[in-house]
């Protein structure tokens, strides 16, 4: 019996013989048994788990807490306090999350799922500025894209998986990293359907994009082609799967105030409607937002119920524009002081010429970006003489802003 034990395989981990496991497996040189085997997998899941967790912290650092992503956010965009705040907590709530799913005591089986989010407001409030400041808090990869640029499959224009190819091109090409990235989907109102009604012909550059985009903003296993543009049957595709991606979208929505409207003042005939509309600010009706408005305005039920979270930026006042002119971190008038300084020369602006930008940018009604155009036309001419006059100083006064600014409108008109 003995000798028939001598020469009976084992395992060559536990030095189990054949007849007391339920399967060897077989090697060149030795056999590992199916319990062992089983054990291996579960210390190999072990570490790849603590692995990825250490390359997710690494990513982030220490993860701020959502009043320290408000903090670094006040630095550079001036008010939206309700904008900061959902889109700290829901960054914050999203890599909690993220690292959360390494943790192997969480074994309660509660899956946290991952809150997309949409902004919406006028041109120029701060939208796509708040994305990009937050990235660069969290050092993980980024991308804007712009939704007009895509149409459904097999028409002219690009394919919804060509986000994920600038995602990728980002990380370069690493997609565990990619897998953790934040993409901002910018003019997300653009791809609205034309009417409230199921379209009977083709909308392929509206509806058919948004069906499109639902896998990606559910989270599914894409294959993306490397460089992005449309798909072939020759290509070869990398796999990115979308669970952990955040995606913040954000859109003008023009005219969304009338749907706004319309449904504040649908209300019954009584005396409880008649309290009700006392309390309603008309001249910002953007803050009583509801997905059932972005329903109205064109956007797909599916979609707006992969975009849990609804936020609004208010329209930039006079006070908030002239802040923006001297207040953050990168304002305009700090760059050029900066760029004058490099010439060596100290560039100051009379208190008078921030109030006369401030005053055309409403005029134009073009938010924080019409600020810059401004300035721009004012100081370009500055620019191209005072490298070469050699002087140390220079002020600019409110008739030379009134002259340089009246000399570039005239020309575009």
């Amino acid at each position: 019996m003995s000798k028939h034990n001598s020469q009976e395989e084992h395992c060559a981990f536990c030095g189990r013989p054949a007849s007391q496991v339920d399967m060897l497996i077989h090697g060149t040189d030795a056999c590992i048994c199916s319990d062992c085997a089983e054990r291996a997998k579960e210390i190999v899941d072990t570490s790849l788990r603590s692995a990825r967790a250490q390359s997710v912290e690494a990513d982030f650092g220490e993860l701020p807490k959502p009043k320290d992503i408000k903090a670094y956010l006040d630095q550079y965009i001036i008010g939206q306090d309700d904008a900061k705040k959902y889109l700290s907590v829901a960054v914050y709530n999203h890599y909690k999350r993220l690292l959360s799913q390494q943790d192997e005591a969480a074994d309660d089986n509660v899956e946290i799922e991952k809150s997309n989010i949409v902004m919406v407001g006028s041109t120029g409030t701060g939208k796509t500025l708040l994305a990009r400041t937050i990235a660069k808090l969290l050092k993980v990869p980024f991308t804007i894209v712009d939704a007009t640029v895509f149409t459904q499959a097999g028409y002219v224009g690009e394919d919804v998986e060509s986000i994920l190819s600038r995602l990728l091109q980002v990380a370069d090409y690493d997609v565990a990293r990619a897998e953790r990235g934040i993409v901002f989907i910018d003019e997300i109102d653009k791809i609205a359907r034309k009417g409230d009604n199921p379209s009977i012909t083709r909308d392929v550059s509206g509806e058919g994009v948004q069906q499109s985009m639902l896998k990606l903003l559910e989270g599914s296993i894409v294959n993306v082609p490397p460089k992005g543009g449309r798909k072939h049957p020759d290509q070869d595709y990398i796999q990115v799967d979308t669970h952990n991606i955040l995606f913040i979208c954000g859109g003008a929505f023009d005219g969304i105030e009338k749907k706004i409207a319309q449904r504040l003042n649908t209300h019954t005939v009584g005396y409880d409607s008649v309290q009700n509309k006392q309390k309603i600010d008309t001249s910002d009706l953007m803050q009583y937002v509801e997905p059932q408005d972005l329903k109205s305005f064109g956007l797909i039920p599916e979609i707006i119920g992969r975009l849990p979270v609804l936020t609004y930026l208010n329209p930039l006042d006079r006070k908030a524009l002239r802040n923006i002119l001297t207040e953050p971190k990168n304002s305009i008038t700090k760059q050029y002081i900066k760029l004058f300084a490099l010439d060596g020369i100290k560039l100051t602006f009379e208190p008078e010429v921030l109030d006369y930008v401030v005053d055309k940018a409403v005029e134009y009604k073009l938010g924080a970006r019409g600020l810059r155009s401004i300035v721009e036309s004012i100081m370009t001419e500055a620019m191209f003489e005072a490298p070469s006059d050699n002087s140390k100083e220079f002020t600019v006064t409110v008739d030379y802003a009134r002259k340089q600014f009246e000399k570039t409108d005239r020309l575009h008109h």
